[in-house]
C-alpha cells in the first residue's frame, strides 16, 4: 500500500442488533468518504453469485447454502471460518484500490477479530483505526428490530417513528420498504442478542489487548446526536 498506510483509514462501529449502526455508518461513510463495508452484504453477494459454493478452511468444508439456510435465516452467526475468508477477500480488494474503509458490526466473533484485525493493521497501520460502541439495552434492541424495515434498492434502514410509520416506500431511493422477515421476528432477535452478547460483545476485551481504544457512544439518543457523539469520538 505504501504510503496509503497514512492517508487511509479504517473505522469500525459495533453495537447490538438494532443499535442504529447502518443508520450511522451511512451518514458517517458519507462525511468521510469511506467505502461502507456490511458484511451481512458481503454474505448476500456470495450466495447471490454462486449459492453452491464451498469454502474450505483447515480441512473443514463450509457449504454457503447451509450457512445461509441453517445459520443467517434462522438468527444464529454463520460460522466465523468461511465469514473470515470471504471477509478478508473483500478487504484486501478494497485496500488494493486505495480506499478507507468503514465497517458496521465487523469482526462479528473473537475467531475474526483475530484473524481480521492483523490484516487491517498491516494494510492500514493501527494508529489509523478507530473504534465506536454503540450502545443499547436489549428492550431497545427487540423493539426497534421487531419494527424495522429496509428499503428493497439500497438495503436504507429506515428507523420507527410517528413519521415513518406509515411509509411506504424509501424516501432517499423511492424503492419499496420490505421487513426482514425471518431475521426481525421476535423470536429470532432474542437469538440474535444472545448471539452478539455471548460472540461479539467479547471482542472488547481482544481489541484490548491489541492496543486498540474502544470508544462508547450511547446509541438510545436521538439519530443525530448519536451522530454528533460518534464524530466526538473519532477526534479523540
Amino acid at each position: 500500500m505504501g504510503n496509503g498506510k497514512k492517508k487511509n483509514q479504517i473505522i469500525i462501529l459495533l453495537g447490538a442488533p438494532g443499535s442504529g449502526k447502518g443508520t450511522q455508518a451511512s451518514l458517517v461513510a458519507e462525511k468521510f468518504h469511506l467505502h461502507y463495508f456490511e458484511t451481512s452484504r458481503v454474505l448476500e453477494e456470495a450466495w447471490t453469485k454462486n449459492i453452491d459454493e464451498v469454502i474450505e478452511v483447515d480441512g473443514e468444508k463450509y457449504p454457503l447454502r447451509y450457512e445461509k439456510e441453517e445459520n443467517w435465516e434462522k438468527g444464529l452467526l454463520c460460522s466465523p471460518p468461511p465469514v473470515t475468508v470471504l471477509v478478508q477477500r473483500k478487504i484486501r480488494e478494497l485496500a488494493n484500490e486505495g480506499k478507507s474503509i468503514l465497517f458496521a458490526g465487523t469482526p462479528r466473533t473473537i475467531y475474526e477479530g483475530e484473524r481480521v484485525m492483523p490484516l487491517l493493521k498491516d494494510l492500514y497501520g493501527a494508529e489509523n483505526i478507530k473504534i465506536i460502541l454503540i450502545e443499547i439495552s436489549a428492550e431497545q434492541t427487540i423493539f426497534r428490530n421487531s419494527h424495522r424495515r429496509i428499503c428493497e434498492l439500497m438495503r436504507h434502514p429506515i428507523l420507527y417513528s410517528k413519521e415513518t410509520e406509515t411509509l411506504e416506500h424509501c424516501p432517499l431511493d423511492g424503492s419499496k420498504l420490505l421487513k426482514r422477515t425471518k431475521l426481525d421476528d421476535p423470536e429470532t432477535i432474542k437469538i440474535r442478542i444472545k448471539e452478539y452478547t455471548e460472540r461479539t460483545f467479547p471482542l472488547l476485551n481482544l481489541f484490548q489487548q491489541q492496543g486498540l481504544k474502544v470508544e462508547r457512544v450511547n446509541g438510545e439518543q436521538p439519530v443525530a446526536d448519536v451522530y454528533k457523539g460518534i464524530l466526538k469520538a473519532l477526534e479523540k
